[in-house]
């Protein structure tokens, strides 16, 4: 709105022109004309430059970003609490966004708790946290930049505080103060006039003297004060003046004292007495240095503050002053000036220059001055200066009227209305303060102020802007013959007809507030030939000279003596100096003095009459200075205005040639005087286009063209909208104050037909470029003028407080209008193809214009306009053109009515709105890539806009204007692959807004985005996960976070990009926001602390913003981690600090629409996948799967809670499966954290799956399998082992926590607690979901959940512990992989895997069975699946089958199989075909270990595969398999020496070293060529490595029990026995001795779980004794599972043994002899061709019992029993045993005997022989101990 604004007349009172002659300025059109150019108030339109209020900045919070093994927020937490121990904070401490304080929301936002609670920051303002709408708006292309009225550099100003002399100050003292150039030698001020009058006559107003103000351009050391002292004219014969001269003190008499006082008060003449020159910018200092200056210079930079330019050689030591600096205040700085120079009789200017042309005397004294310096700054200008004077910009507030607010608008001439009408208000409530010093409390200008004239305001190229009229009188020399006391009168008169007439009254009064006076004198020049003078008399000029107006100047004598009575002037002569002829003269002037006056003086006639002084020589010289704003010095102004007032007088012929002439030739005006007088011409051309003829509008116009191109081209500055007439437009034109009617139908029509005539192809002539480079000043006025006649139209009518309502142009202007914008628009769309630039400033101009026509006229017609340049420019252009038509748009959519417009038709939305989403989006389908990304700037600066908007803060505000956009997205979803062609950087500008939008929606309207389609809803949450993606925060260190990118769902995101483009020019703005601060003392916050070391290294340059320019400008081709590495560390912490927030305020967002959206899809009132509910899912994962912070993780999971409250069934459904194992994957991973909040979060978390799981699924084992199969790639991406010190490896931290979280899981004493902190209800378990009606949560099923979770990680924990010694303890190594085997076992592939692992390390070992083994068990997994399935060719049987082959092939697997069908996981591996394959391996395995009854068994289990197949060839393959198999089974039993697989062993583990194995037994299965010795060594090998120095490894040589605790400590012990494998349908008891060939079990399958082996003893405490004495101890050894096993040990879980006595091992003995020989006898052999090894057997057998001399053995049982003592110790039935025993064995070697005769050939004879013969002598020996023998044999 318009608004008056008080024209800052800072003329001077004492300079400003007041029509004192009261001459009627109606009949000089042109004057009336001027003065009310300069003297009515300034009317500016508030708007036009917008006017915003925002908001704050967001502050910003550290966000915590965790790693696994980090935990800041604690560390933060006690960073914190200790600093506040230190210190009590202060209020400082806020951490703000960008170093400026910001007082948090939070507060307000508790209040309105009707608004709906968002989950973190708004998503925008995060992202643009230092949006500066003011340098938003600059970037555009052509923005206006408001001016403000021109103002120049310094004021000083100067009071006179004392002036002392050495003698005392007796008599009154008078000066003058001007600023004078000394090296140019001119004055640059008028005088200011100060007095000093001795203490005895001051009276009491005195003390308050005047202070002088003086204008400065700018500080330069040729600028000095010039001051004259003046006293009244020395007495002749009185006190001279010489007394304060002398150098010896002087002391005055009183009577002295008393003549002058009286003599001061006769004598009115003043003489001059001395003089000094105070330099106010020493120029000891260079150009370059602003370092401190001398003191003698008041205004040094030290104390001014000011830097200055100009060196100046010359050195002014000996004119500045030499006087003390004394005290400075502030700014003023108080001067005590002592280098006064005493005048002699007469001097001149001229030698003031050089005082060594003439030694004046110093003056013994010190005036005291103080010197204040104030800045004209932006400030002033606001409130003060709006003038653009040249200097005088400061007020004089004597003759200010306060503004109240009645004083308005000017409506015809003066008569203000008394209606108030608050739009209308004065322009700024501070200036009521008078003056623009109070403004910034400096209550120290008062109204007696003297503000001197600056007279450079006269010569200065600008136009004048006050009302000044007045003429600068100055009597240089008289020449008279004869020496005189002579001063000179001066005065004003009208004409010369009557002498005696009184003069004008418009001589200045030096004394202040004293009025007009007649006439003004000079000093008094003391007895001086040549008459010098220093005066400078001023006076005030009618409007209108007459050719009589003139000055006189009489001359008068005194005498300065006192006779009888005061001495009197004697006139001595005259002279007169018309005004019409000499007023413009700067030179100087010579005049004759006449001897008297007659009348008509001036007239030629009269001059004969005349007697001249001095033969008539011109005696007097004098200069005169014009400085009048109403007389024109240039004569084609002056005649142009009187053609004006001859036209509008009517006093020239109606045509106005003449006036078409001086219009014409206004065009040779020179350039000072046409911008001097711009305003007034500018308002008199107007007002002739607005009411003149046609040819007289258009030759105005054309002058007016041509006046405004000279000034734009010829001004200094190079704006594109020059200073000075924006400084017309904005504040000065008014329109004629409405006392005509509004010039802009007038000059549109004007404009409309010269480019119509364009369009039509007549010849305009260059004017019309010009027309064009100058459109923006001529539609700045047509709008200018609209919105004053809209104000006076609604002027009286509104009731107070009401807007002006928009006015409807008349549809006549209107076409006018419309037709003059579409002729601009055609050449901005002609002239942009050729590239020229003047089309692109003109295009900004129409668009300033649609802008500022908003705010005047109704806006539907101004969308006429925008319609027609959008048909003109429509759909995607040139990138010219188009970059235009963006330019348009974003000036158009900056206005500040923008959010309110009305649609095109009444039922419409705000068109502009629609316009813009429109050509937005299709400019980001555009070709040119720089558009593309100036469109998504335009929508962000926008939304910025309207966020930060302190009008549009409540939350229906932001609905509303979230629906304006809201079609955006629409847009978006219709054609998705114009965003997804955007880069990363437009991508981030859409994305933000396109969540700002949506926070700020309404449900229902959220509901509509997602009812279209289920496509459409499903694109809409793709633009949620690429948010996720885009605006993810990466640190470095986030390697593990991310687990392998397999599981990354969205596949790697792109590395952050280059800082400074990372975010658009979002970033640019925040980094040099932040850089603006220094770096404070104290930090704010922990962080800040690591950075300040680095701060003050010497290579970090002195501030921030020299840091951020450094890394701005180092960019170039740097990686974006340098770039971040160039960063000042304060900055980096910044950029960081801002990535982090805004990472934040993005997942909380996007988080806060995901649980809207699953609310709403539960009622199902939206389009979505309602089977898989993709969309969820998707961006679970997405979340799951980011970096995010610790705020996001606590918000997760209370909707985590709620989306599986509502969608259980369907998100744990086999569909879902993928989701599923990422959810459980990512639970895990935060599973792991150190930061407790995420840990138990995540605990929570599983057991919402848990509880889900048993609800929907009514069992754990799906889930069981889900989390062993994440577990398991888990484990490959955490760290589970960490180095100990001594080079061992130990559990890490992550292992422990995820354990702790896993038996936390199962805790129900701690649930509760839990789940409260988690923010989910606590009965969230418990809690029957609806439709469901028991509760199904049991603990027991979820602690075994838990522990076979915590099975998988020991496994897998054991087995990472393992890796130093892998490759040396195999047994250790394969049992590792069986472990992981069994953990994972409910889950058949990693069961598979684990198994195959150990399957590979028993085959690099050569455990062949094992391997075989292990093979086996893999198809049993397959196997079963199958037959769970039902799939395939086995049954139950088959399994069976094969379990007795392999025990470890379990039935439970078998339930879980078809649980395990997890994506990527189940069924596809397990085929027919892979079990056949792992069979045969096991087959190829077992046959390589010689095993054949195995490989037997498995081919029959192959067969029937091929049966079912008809597979004949493999049959055939089988069957010739078979017979090999079978032929080597009958090859092993029938060789001679008794077939051994492999060898076994007992090992005891006794010592702490051994960990887990101490106190332990196992039997080892080892290959069969293994002896005792070399299985020690392996041991001793294996765990020596083991020990440290401490310990020492020994084995226990004998086998007998070892009792643990009386071993020594410090030594670990290994007892290594072998043993024999036990059948299963042996005896144990039997005492006799076991010999392996006489097991009958040789074709069973070869399976043993148990073991035993013999220790002979004596219980007589020898060691040895005979067969009488030795005992024998048989340990039997059960262990765990069978061997061949999985593994090559086995654990010894069962150990008995038996006691045999003495003669029970004798029985014993010859039983197992006689049992062999049976044995050998009986066995049935197949073909009689087989006979050989048979025959070899027997021998051996024979041999080994019947010859004597070989084997004592039966012998030595008889004489140890059956003889002597121990024979009488014998029971008798062990007796009979024996004895039985014995004569059984003969019966059989007899038999045997003679088996052999019949087997044997010749070449045995002499063996047989020598066997009968043993056995007959043996019989001999017998028969003395058994007599029955002989008769039994």
């Amino acid at each position: 709105m318009l608004h008056v604004r008080q024209r800052r007349d800072s003329t001077p009172a004492t300079t400003r022109w007041h029509n004192k002659f009261d001459e009627n300025l109606e009949q000089w059109p042109h004057l009336n004309e001027l003065v009310h150019c300069y003297t009515t108030d300034w009317v500016k339109d508030e708007n036009k430059y917008g006017h915003y209020e925002s908001l704050g900045p967001p502050s910003f919070q550290n966000q915590i970003y965790e790693g696994p093994d980090t935990d800041i927020e604690t560390e933060m937490r006690l960073a914190n609490a200790r600093r506040i121990k230190a210190e009590d904070t202060t209020d400082d401490d806020i951490p703000s966004t960008s170093g400026r304080q910001f007082i948090d929301a939070a507060g307000t936002d508790l209040l309105r708790s009707n608004v709906p609670k968002n989950f973190g920051q708004s998503p925008l303002p995060a992202y643009e946290p230092a949006f500066d709408w003011e340098n938003e708006r600059s970037l555009i292309f052509g923005q206006r930049i408001p001016e403000t009225p021109i103002s120049h550099g310094l004021k000083i100003s100067v009071k006179v505080q004392s002036l002392l002399f050495q003698g005392g100050l007796v008599e009154p003292f008078y000066g003058t103060i001007c600023l004078y150039n000394r090296e140019r030698r001119e004055k640059l001020s008028e005088d200011f006039y100060f007095r000093v009058l001795p203490t005895e006559m001051q009276d009491g107003k005195i003390s308050d003297e005047p202070r002088g103000i003086f204008y400065l351009d700018a500080p330069s050391a040729s600028v000095c004060l010039l001051i004259q002292l003046e006293k009244h004219a020395t007495e002749e014969g009185g006190v001279t003046s010489s007394v304060y001269s002398r150098k010896d003190p002087v002391h005055l008499t009183e009577r002295e004292k008393q003549k002058l006082q009286v003599w001061s008060q006769i004598m009115p003449y003043k003489e001059s007495f001395a003089w000094a020159i105070v330099s106010l910018f020493d120029n000891s200092i260079g150009a370059a240095s602003v370092g401190s200056a001398s003191p003698s210079s008041p205004l040094a930079p030290s104390a001014s503050g000011s830097s200055f330019h100009e060196g100046v050689s010359e050195s002014s030591a000996k004119i500045t002053l030499d006087g003390k600096l004394g005290y400075s205040n502030g700014n003023s700085v108080v001067v005590e000036i002592s280098n006064l120079s005493k005048v002699k009789e007469s001097y001149t200017e001229d030698s003031l220059q050089d005082p060594k042309r003439k030694v004046h005397k110093p003056v013994k004294g010190v005036l005291r001055l103080e010197i204040e310096k104030h800045q004209i700054g932006q400030l002033d200008l606001e409130t003060v200066s709006e003038s653009g004077s040249g200097t005088n910009d400061s007020v004089d507030p004597s003759d200010r009227i306060v503004e109240s607010s009645s004083g308005k608008f000017p409506i015809n001439g003066s008569d203000a209305p008394q209606s108030s009408n608050s739009k209308l208000n004065f322009h700024d409530g501070k200036e009521v303060s008078g003056n623009g010093a109070n403004a910034h409390g400096n209550p120290d200008f008062n109204s007696e102020d003297f503000h001197a004239f600056d007279f450079r305001t006269t010569t200065r190229n600008e136009p004048f802007l006050q009302l000044f009229h007045c003429l600068y009188v100055y009597p240089l020399t008289v020449g008279v013959s004869r020496k005189r006391n002579i001063f000179i009168r001066v005065e004003l008169r009208e004409d010369d007809s009557d002498v005696r007439r009184q003069p004008l009254e418009g001589m200045y009064p030096r004394e202040p507030g004293a009025s007009l006076q007649k006439w003004a004198h000079t000093q008094v020049a003391v007895g001086a030939r040549v008459a010098c003078y220093h005066d400078e008399i001023k006076l005030s000029l009618p409007a209108i000279w007459t050719p009589m107006h003139h000055l006189l100047f009489t001359f008068f004598h005194v005498d300065l003596q006192t006779k009888l009575e005061a001495p009197k002037p004697v006139v001595i002569g005259y002279a007169s100096l018309p005004l019409s002829s000499h007023a413009q003269l700067r030179s100087e002037i010579a005049l004759p003095i006449m001897r008297e006056l007659v009348p008509h003086y001036l007239q030629d006639t009269s001059r004969e009459r005349l007697d001249y002084l001095e033969d008539g020589k011109n005696v007097f010289k004098l200069r005169l200075r014009l400085c009048s704003s109403l007389y024109p010095v240039n004569e084609r102004v002056r005649d142009f205005f009187l053609e004006y007032d001859r036209h509008t007088l009517r006093t020239s012929p109606p045509w106005g040639s003449e006036l078409l002439e001086a219009i014409n030739s206004l065009k040779n005006v020179d350039s000072t005087a046409l911008l001097q007088f711009l305003h007034p011409v500018l308002n008199m051309l107007l007002h002739l286009i607005g009411n003149g003829g046609e040819t007289l509008q258009v030759a105005a116009f054309r002058a007016m063209v041509n006046i405004v191109t000279r000034v734009q081209q010829e001004s200094v500055d190079d704006a594109e909208r020059n200073h000075f007439l924006v400084n017309y437009v904005d504040y000065a034109f008014d329109d004629f104050g409405g006392r005509q009617p509004p010039v802009y139908p007038g000059l549109a029509t004007v404009w409309g037909s010269l480019a119509r005539s364009k369009a039509k192809g007549y010849r305009v002539g260059p004017v019309y470029d010009d027309v064009l480079a100058m459109a923006w000043f001529f539609l700045e006025l047509i709008v200018k003028s609209m919105a004053l006649e809209k104000t006076r139209l609604f002027y009286h009518s509104l009731p107070i407080g009401e807007d002006i309502p928009p006015m409807q142009l008349k549809e006549g202007v209107f076409r006018c209008i419309m037709q003059l914008y579409d002729c601009l628009l055609t050449e901005v769309h002609e002239r942009c193809k050729k590239g020229l630039s003047l089309a692109k400033r003109l295009n900004s101009s129409l668009a300033f214009f649609c802008y500022d026509l908003l705010s005047i006229i109704e806006p539907r017609q101004v969308f006429e306009l925008v319609s027609l340049y959008l048909d003109k420019f429509s759909g995607v252009c040139q990138s010219v053109l188009h970059e235009c038509k963006l330019t348009f748009l974003q000036i158009i959519c900056d206005h500040d009515l923008f959010v309110e417009m009305p649609g095109r038709d009444p039922s419409d939305r705000n068109y502009l709105s629609s316009v813009l989403i429109q050509e937005l989006f299709l400019t980001w389908d555009h070709d040119d890539l720089s558009l593309r990304a100036k469109a998504a700037r335009i929508l962000v600066v926008l939304l910025c806009k309207h966020e930060f908007d302190a009008r549009y803060q409540k939350p229906e505000d932001k609905l509303y204007i979230a629906q304006l956009y809201f079609p955006l997205i629409g847009q978006i979803l219709d054609e998705m692959p114009v965003f997804y062609n955007l880069n990363s950087v437009e991508k981030r500008e859409v994305l933000v807004v396109i969540l700002q939008i949506v926070r700020n929606l309404d449900d229902a309207s959220l509901i509509k985005a997602w009812q279209q389609s289920i496509a459409r809803t499903r694109l809409f949450f793709k633009l949620l996960e690429e948010c996720l993606i885009l605006f993810e925060h990466k640190r470095p260190a986030d390697g593990m976070l991310m687990g392998s990118s397999s599981r990354n769902p969205v596949g790697d995101a792109p590395s952050s990009p280059k800082y400074s483009d990372r975010l658009s020019p979002a970033i640019n703005n925040y980094l040099s926001e932040a850089s603006r601060q220094e770096v404070r003392g104290t930090p704010d916050n922990g962080l800040w602390q690591r950075v300040n070391s680095q701060l003050s290294s010497p290579s970090q340059p002195y501030s921030l913003r020299e840091a951020l320019a450094q890394a701005q400008s180092s960019r170039i081709g740097a990686s974006a981690q340098a770039l971040r590495e160039s960063l000042h560390p304060l900055l980096r912490q910044k950029l960081e600090l801002w990535e982090e927030n805004l990472s934040a305020s993005i997942s909380l967002q996007v988080l806060e629409i995901s649980e809207k959206f699953s609310t709403m899809a539960a009622s199902r009132s939206i389009a979505t996948d309602y089977g898989k509910l993709d969309c969820i899912t998707a961006i679970f994962m997405s979340f799951l799967s980011r970096n995010q912070p610790l705020s996001f993780w606590k918000a997760l999971f209370p909707v985590f809670s709620c989306v599986f409250d509502l969608h259980g069934a369907t998100l744990m459904a086999r569909e879902n499966d993928r989701f599923l194992k990422q959810v459980t994957f990512h639970l895990l991973r935060l599973a792991v954290f150190r930061n407790e909040n995420i840990r138990r979060r995540a605990v929570v978390g599983l057991q919402l799956l848990v509880r889900s799981s048993f609800y929907y699924f009514l069992q754990t084992a799906r889930l069981r399998v889900m989390l062993i199969i994440t577990l398991s790639e888990l484990m490959s991406d955490v760290q589970v082992t960490q180095m100990r010190s001594d080079g061992n490896l130990e559990e890490s931290g992550e292992a422990r926590r995820l354990r702790k979280s896993l038996e936390e899981m199962a805790d129900e004493a701690k649930s509760a607690d839990l789940l409260r902190e988690s923010g989910v209800p606590e009965s969230s378990l418990v809690a029957v979901p609806e439709r469901l009606t028991e509760n199904r949560w049991s603990w027991s099923e979820v602690k075994y959940l838990s522990d076979s979770l915590l099975l998988a990680l020991d496994a897998s924990l054991e087995h990472a512990l393992l890796a130093p010694v892998m490759t040396m303890d195999r047994y250790a190594a394969a049992e590792g992989f069986y472990k992981l085997g069994l953990a994972f076992a409910p889950v058949p592939d990693l069961h598979i895997m684990w198994l195959l692992h150990l399957c590979d390390a028993h085959q690099e070992m050569q455990s062949w069975a094992e391997s075989a083994q292990c093979a086996v068990a893999v198809a049993g997994v397959v196997m079963q699946a199958l037959v769970a399935r039902n799939d395939g060719v086995w049954s139950k049987d088959h399994v069976t089958a094969l379990r007795k082959i392999c025990p470890m092939v379990s039935s439970e697997i078998t339930s879980e199989a078809s649980a395990a069908e997890v994506e990527g996981y189940g069924a596809s591996k397990l085929t027919v075909d892979s079990a056949v394959k792992y069979l045969q391996l096991a087959n190829k395995l077992f046959s390589q270990a010689e095993l054949y009854h195995f490989c037997a068994s498995i081919l029959e289990l192959v067969i029937p595969v091929y049966k079912s197949r008809r597979a004949y060839g493999q049959l055939a393959k089988c069957h010739t398999l078979l017979t090999s198999i079978y032929e080597s089974i009958l090859e092993q039993e029938s060789s001679p020496i008794p077939f051994t697989d492999a060898t076994y062993y007992r090992v005891g583990f006794y010592g702490d070293r051994f960990g887990k194995l101490d106190r332990k037994e196992y039997v080892y299965r080892e290959p069969r060529d293994v002896r005792l010795g070399d299985i020690m060594e392996k041991l001793s090998h294996i765990y020596e490595a083991r020990m440290d120095g401490n310990h020492t490894l020994r084995i226990i040589q004998d086998s007998r029990q070892v009792k643990a605790e009386e071993l020594q400590p410090g030594v670990c012990y290994l007892q290594i026995t072998a043993v024999d494998p036990v059948m299963e349908d042996e005896d144990l008891g039997s005492r006799r001795e076991r010999i392996f060939s006489l097991s009958t079990g040789s074709v069973r399958a070869r399976v043993f779980d148990r073991f035993l082996f013999d220790t002979p003893f004596t219980k007589n405490g020898k060691t040895q004794g005979g067969l009488e004495d030795q005992w024998k101890r048989r340990t039997v050894l059960q262990t765990e599972g069978s061997f061949p096993a999985l593994v090559n040990r086995l654990l010894v879980t069962k150990s008995e043994s038996l006691e045999f006595s003495p003669v029970e091992n004798a029985i014993g003995m010859i039983e197992t002899r006689t049992a062999a020989l049976r044995n050998e006898l009986e066995e049935p052999r197949s073909s009689e061709g087989d006979q050989l090894p048979r025959l070899q057997s027997l021998q051996r057998i024979l041999q080994g019992s019947v010859a004597v001399q070989v084997n004592s053995g039966v012998l030595s049982v008889c004489t140890a029993f059956l003889s002597g003592e121990p024979a009488t110790r014998l029971r008798s039935q062990e007796l009979q045993q024996l004895i039985a025993a014995l004569l059984e064995f003969m019966a059989v070697c007899k038999r045997a005997i003679r088996v052999h005769f019949r087997l044997i050939g010749e070449e045995d004879q002499d063996f047989h022989t020598q066997l009968v013969n043993g056995f007959q002598s043996l019989t001999a020996e017998l028969s003395h101990y058994i007599p029955a023998i002989l008769s039994e044999l």
